[in-house]
């Protein structure tokens, strides 16, 4: 081992100016041997640095060579498997746990011991060493053997400390070396031989050394006697001292009990002083002025500056009774007197405020009750704004009610909500019994406005008593109600609105307005329930200090769980006043369907603005949640009127004896499409809509495809043809985005219908030469040639002549004039698709003709046939037809 540290240090450790203190032979724990050395090491320059190095043999193995360091502060913990048993097992826990097993247990005690030495002089912060022996901790490791001279020798232990108090040499030492070692010639070869020199040399010098001691024997003696006589002098001296001391001994007692004075004063002071801060402590934080007092016991709480004053009273009580008392201060008398008159104080006023606020609340709500009758003729809720104002002053000691009696504020809410869920109902009722009265019978007065039907109050509340039960739903499918609708205006139309009601009014000035005035009436019924709704909330959270605090959300998680209560409260009380709204507006809207069902579109529209604005101000509020409720309501009744409109298409019966026409329900969905475009625009439920088109679309382009297969009167294809043109020009007109897909099938199925129409139509004039060039092409999609068709017997020229004869230009404008009267038999006017039919049965004509032509010239060649009528015979036969008709 002492070879292999001597060449460690002299080709590893030397040249980076390091000194080797500690080496053990190791491998890796649960892997192959691959020996290497772990190696304790300190820099010769200072600061000094501390280091473990792992050296390994090369792979050919003739020399050592510097693996991995790791500084010693970077060591965490040493772990030595075991403190009783021999174990070369040892951990070195750095960045991560490096597992060593060492040669031998003494290299890994020696290495652990020197790596403890280190630790201990050099770092401040201390290894852990684990299952390590104290004995070991304890004691200096052993010196292995030393490097040879001339390189620093291999410290395990004390030897360090040596090798910490080696000095460089001077310059005149290093020259007085050189001198030396240049006189004796073997000096570097004989190193040997050079020390046994210097050891004579030095022995010669120390016997010079004694002998010149010997010598000066005289001066020695001199010496010794003027210590002799220091020595008197010093007894002399502490004899002084000692009477000195003896002195100040008694002036030490003096001071003491002096001291011990002072420090009695000063406690005595600082008792009195804590006294002090106690008494003045319990006299601002529990003393009650005479005026708050008085103002708890009898302060005018019916008189603004009466109210002021019970505040700041209850507000000083709540801090006296709130204050947090040092511990011992609950025993004094004086304290348990004032918490007694405190708590008498407190129950005095509670019961006070209570009593007052319980007749505020009957007495307003009398005051309240006696404005109603001024309202029930307009369609207008009474405003609670003066009742809430009067109230809102008592808002602090609401809250002080509910801090410091919870039982008395929950009896207040109680009695509160009692008082104006009968007020509410009891207007809400008469509120929507105008409205029901507004809906169902108004007149135009002679200013242009919407009145009532002049007749008594109490009658109209009866002939309505009807559309509402306990529940406030509709009772029975034939109400008063609904005849004084119907009975209102001669001309008005029925209760049920349908697409075939629309289609077949002439004029519907009378409906736009019967609808006008309903979306009015239902726009005004929600403009008035908002407002009451939203001032009522705001009140009952002000009033009742359930408002939300935005700051306490980031402050705790428990907050989240009273934000949640704070709104189930409001939520509660909202439900239990306005209880009968959601009631009232299913029966308000049930009568709005019952009077006309296309009624729903309006209510849609006004019902989601409203909920969406509900939405925004406050998603959970009480207004948002009934409305909400109320719009699948009124979205079930706009589903059901789409059915219903779809039903009576498929139940339409066409007359077997005239003419289709425009059928009602295409007619219907034009006027429906244009009423309900100018309903949704810009309406939040325009989805709805979209999906109603395209419902009611594919419904009336199924029922026009039925009618048409099941007229005898009119052909199929004018009445698709027809119907469709009306529905594409519908379509085009009102671009509508979601039907952009039908208004191209509509587009199509007409241009279709058209096509098949005038091909049929003009095999009509010409039947016989139609027929005859059906067989020519006949025969040649068999197989037979065109030059050759001329000599098949039923299609030579002969026969081409004789059918070509019957056709002169007189017969074939005779029989177009004939086929002109019968397109107008069969077209309707209000679509006026004549010209057009004419004018596309010409240019088929005229196809035909070309076609005509073309076999003749192909099948017949040089035959020198031709028509008995030109092109532009065509022409004018066309021409001169349609301007006689």
């Amino acid at each position: 081992m002492t070879a292999i540290k001597h060449a460690l240090q002299r080709d590893i450790f030397t040249p980076n100016d390091e000194r080797l203190l500690s080496i053990v032979n190791v491998c890796k724990a649960g892997k192959k041997k691959k020996n290497c050395f772990l190696c304790a090491t300190v820099t010769t320059e200072r600061p000094v640095q501390v280091k473990v190095v792992k050296v390994k043999k090369s792979d050919k193995g003739d020399f050592y060579k510097r693996q991995m360091a790791w500084e010693l502060r970077d060591l965490t913990e040493v772990d030595a498997k075991d403190a009783n048993k021999e174990n070369p097992e040892f951990d070195l826990h750095f960045e991560k746990v490096y597992r060593w097993v060492a040669s031998s247990t003494a290299e890994k005690n020696s290495f652990i011991s020197c790596i403890w030495k280190l630790n201990q002089r050099y770092l401040r912060k201390k290894v852990e060493f684990v299952n390590v022996s104290p004995q070991l901790l304890e004691e200096l490791p052993k010196a292995e053997e030393s490097v040879p001279s001339g390189e620093s020798q291999s410290v395990a232990g004390g030897d360090e400390d040596a090798l910490d108090d080696y000095q460089e040499l001077n310059a005149r030492e290093e020259q007085d070396i050189e001198s030396m070692m240049e006189v004796c010639e073997y000096a570097i070869s004989n190193a040997e031989a050079f020390a046994e020199k210097l050891s004579r040399e030095l022995q010669v010098l120390d016997g010079a050394n004694i002998q010149s001691i010997m010598a000066s024997e005289k001066q020695v003696n001199i010496l010794m006697q003027l210590l002799d006589r220091a020595l008197g002098e010093v007894d002399n001296i502490e004899g002084k001292l000692l009477s000195y001391e003896e002195m100040l001994q008694s002036v030490k007692e003096q001071m003491d009990q002096i001291s011990q004075s002072n420090r009695l004063i000063q406690i005595s002071n600082t008792n009195n002083g804590k006294l002090l801060d106690e008494i003045q402590f319990l006299v601002n934080y529990m003393d009650l002025s005479k005026g708050h007092i008085k103002a708890l016991q009898e302060g005018d709480l019916s008189s603004p500056k009466g109210i002021e004053a019970c505040i700041n009273a209850s507000e000083a009580l709540s801090q006296c009774m709130n204050v947090t008392l040092k511990p011992g201060h609950e025993k004094l008398m004086a304290v348990k007197q004032q918490q007694h008159l405190f708590s008498e104080l407190r129950d005095t006023f509670a019961r006070r405020l209570t009593n007052h606020l319980n007749n505020v609340f009957v007495h307003q709500g009398h005051d309240q009750s006696s404005t109603l009758s001024q309202h029930t003729a307009e369609l207008t809720l009474p405003k609670h704004s003066p009742l809430h104002r009067d109230l809102l002053r008592y808002a602090k000691l609401m809250e002080w009610l509910k801090n410091t009696q919870r039982e008395k504020y929950e009896g207040l809410s109680r009695t509160y909500v009692d008082y104006m869920t009968r007020l509410y109902e009891r207007e809400i009722k008469d509120f929507f019994e105008v409205a029901k009265i507004k809906m169902a019978g108004t007149s135009k007065d002679g200013k242009g406005k919407f009145a009532t039907l002049p007749r008594k109050e109490s009658a109209l509340k009866q002939e309505t008593e009807s559309l509402h039960g306990s529940s406030g739903k509709l009772t029975g499918s034939t109400s008063s109600l609904n005849k004084l609708a119907v009975s209102s205006s001669n001309s008005r139309r029925s209760q049920s609105s349908s697409l075939l009601d629309m289609g077949n009014m002439s004029a519907s000035d009378l409906d736009v307005a019967d609808r006008t005035r309903f979306d009015k009436i239902f726009e005004q019924v929600l403009s008035e329930l908002e407002p009451l709704c939203l001032a009522e909330q705001d009140f009952i959270s002000k009033f009742f200090k359930l408002q939300q605090n935005p700051t306490l959300a980031q402050v705790s998680i428990r907050y989240s769980t009273a934000q949640i209560c704070v709104k189930d409260m409001v939520r509660m009380m909202m439900n239990k006043i306005f209880q009968s709204i959601e009631t009232e507006l299913n029966s308000l809207i049930a009568l709005g369907d019952k009077i006309d069902s296309f009624n729903s579109l309006y209510m849609l529209v006004k019902m989601s603005h409203h909920v969406w604005t509900a939405e925004n101000v406050d998603p959970a509020s009480y207004l948002s949640t009934t409305l909400g409720n109320v719009l699948v309501t009124v979205k079930r009744n706009f589903d059901k009127c789409i059915s219903g409109q779809i039903r009576q298409m498929e139940e339409v019966k066409i007359s077997k004896k005239s003419k289709v026409g425009i059928l009602p329900f295409v007619t219907g969905f034009e006027e429906f499409a244009k009423l309900a475009e100018a309903i949704f625009r810009n309406a939040e439920r325009r989805g709805d809509l979209d999906k109603a088109y395209i419902k009611l679309i594919r419904a009336v382009f199924n029922n026009v495809e039925k009618v048409a297969n099941e007229s005898q009167k009119t052909p199929r294809d004018v009445v698709m043809m027809e119907n469709f043109h009306h529905i594409f020009s519908t379509l085009s007109s009102l671009k509508i985005s979601c039907l952009e897909a039908e208004r191209k099938e509509a587009k199509q199925k007409y241009t279709e219908h058209l096509q098949s129409y005038v091909i049929n139509s003009l095999g009509q004039p010409l039947e016989k030469l139609n027929h005859f060039f059906e067989g020519v092409e006949a025969r040649v999609a068999q197989g037979v040639r065109e030059e050759e068709v001329s000599y098949q017997l039923a299609f030579n020229k002969q026969e081409l002549r004789k059918v070509i004869k019957e056709y002169p230009g007189k017969e074939v404008k005779k029989g177009l004039d004939n086929l002109y009267k019968k397109v107008d038999k069969h077209l309707c006017e209000e679509e006026n698709l004549l010209q057009v039919v004419w004018h596309s049965m010409q240019d088929e004509f005229i196809r035909q003709y070309k076609h005509f032509e073309g076999l003749i010239n192909r099948c017949y060649p040089g035959s020198g046939i031709t028509m008995e009528f030109t092109i532009q015979d065509m022409l004018e036969y066309f021409s001169s037809i349609a301007q006689s008709h």
